[in-house]
């Protein structure tokens, strides 16, 4: 077998971001497509919120390496004030020496072929780029979300690190992946006049088939508008305020109530770890929709995917400033089988891959109108035992074990020097603003 390092800060036991499946279920499948993954990561008192329960999730066989590393907000902190370039190009800068070494010393010992980076967290990507300098493995860089926006990150200095991470993973890196056609199509334009831009490509996010496992539930059945028993529509995960502002959908639910449409009796609108619920509480009081939601702390992530399973709906909330990203939870919303309603820019990635995969509930999350029009229309659906279903043959296609394959392909050919084609399989297209989700000072969904 090959042999790949695989360098990111979001794997177990940390929690309270999906971005930690991404790299865990790389290293679970890599071994199938003839490639020994390695795992460096930082130590886990430098995570945020952690759960050693999770540690359990790491495959056999996995070698595990935890590079020393403190939190600048924590660890560094007098009276709640750190130095700023202390937390540049995130919190956890400190693990970039450590990790390097930790790094080195594993590509010596274990006679690494190629090395890959995830971000966020953006350090990661920095030790990326140093180890390629001073060992010359292969690189490969991936980008779960654009990192330097028009405006983001606000802190100048921020930015500035962004952006030169950027362009030397550009100039250095054999291949830089992500997770979006909007965007893959943005980078692109922005180095690919003067770096090679077939190096940009596509890996998408998805689901893990054996995350499922234990949790196949039946399916809730049709609902009769009299039944007692009010529907749930349920958004799983973060509510950010401006890149998923839920403020048009509590809009359109108090137009749906006023006209009699919906009611405390038919309807519960599930917010399940939001992180916001404060911002929430006050839409739905500033609309007078309060008896319509549910407001519930976090759960496990084994628990989160059954109670998707057991929803009537499931709801997804993304911008128009993030029209170049897809919510990893949306492959997961697929994989449960229940009915999707995606209130997204329809020009957008994740608004135009729902509709290609034949859902008709999709409109835009700035909209109000649109939002009640598609709202009624799929709660109607779901009454009458119609609500829409991706066949399970076209949800296969984001299956975590088969994206494996395309990474473990991407290794073949940076370790060949081989040029690669797009996959047949992955979305095509561009979309009109790549916007951000990813925070500089924590993990992020």
């Amino acid at each position: 077998m090959k042999r790949a390092l695989l360098i990111g800060f979001q794997f177990p036991p940390l929690v309270g971001t999906s971005g930690v499946q991404r790299m865990l279920r790389f290293a679970e499948h890599l071994p199938a497509y003839g490639w020994k993954p390695y795992v460096l990561t930082a130590s886990a008192g430098a995570m945020p919120q952690t759960d050693p329960r999770t540690l359990h999730d790491i495959p056999d066989g996995v070698t595990v390496v935890r590079s020393f590393a403190l939190d600048a907000a924590r660890h560094l902190a007098i009276g709640g004030r750190y130095w700023r370039r202390l937390a540049i190009p995130d919190r956890w800068a400190s693990w970039i020496p450590f990790a390097v070494r930790d790094a080195c010393r594993l590509i010596d010992r274990e006679a690494i072929d190629a090395v890959w980076t995830t971000y966020p967290i953006a350090s990661a990507h920095r030790i990326g780029n140093w180890v390629h300098r001073l060992r010359g493995r292969p690189w490969i860089a991936d980008f779960r979300d654009p990192m330097a926006q028009d405006d983001y990150p606000s802190d100048p200095l921020l930015w500035r690190s962004f952006e030169r991470i950027e362009r030397e993973a550009a100039r250095r890196a054999a291949f830089l992946t992500f997770t979006s056609p909007g965007a893959r199509d943005l980078y692109a334009r922005r180095y690919g006049a003067s770096f090679d831009d077939a190096r940009f490509t596509l890996l998408m996010n998805g689901y893990d088939e054996g995350s499922f496992a234990g949790i196949e539930v039946a399916p809730p059945p049709a609902r009769a508008p009299s039944n007692d028993a009010p529907l749930v529509l349920l958004h799983s995960g973060v509510v950010y305020p401006s890149e998923r502002d839920p403020t048009q959908l509590f809009a359109a639910l108090a137009s749906l109530r006023a006209r009699g449409a919906v009611s405390h009796r038919t309807l519960r609108l599930r917010f399940r770890a939001s992180s916001h619920d404060a911002m929430l509480q006050e839409l739905a009081a500033r609309h007078a929709v309060g008896d319509l939601i549910e407001l519930l702390p976090p759960i496990g992530y084994r628990d989160a995917l059954a109670e998707m399973r057991e929803a009537d709906g499931l709801l997804v909330l993304q911008a128009a400033n993030c029209n170049g990203q897809i919510p990893a939870k949306l492959y997961e919303y697929l994989r449960a089988q229940r009915p999707i309603l995606a209130l997204a820019d329809p020009a957008g990635d994740t608004g135009r891959l729902v509709a290609s995969l034949g859902s008709p509930h999709v409109a835009a999350l700035e909209d109000a109108q649109a939002i009640e029009s598609a709202l009624a229309g799929f709660l109607d659906a779901i009454r009458r035992g119609a609500g829409f279903v991706v066949a399970g043959e076209r949800v296969a296609a984001f299956s975590r074990r088969r994206l494996t394959g395309e990474l473990a392909r991407l290794l073949d050919a940076a370790t060949t020097g081989e040029a690669v084609t797009q996959p047949a399989s992955a979305m095509r297209g561009s979309a009109v603003r790549a916007g951000r989700n990813a925070s500089a000072s924590g993990p992020t969904e």
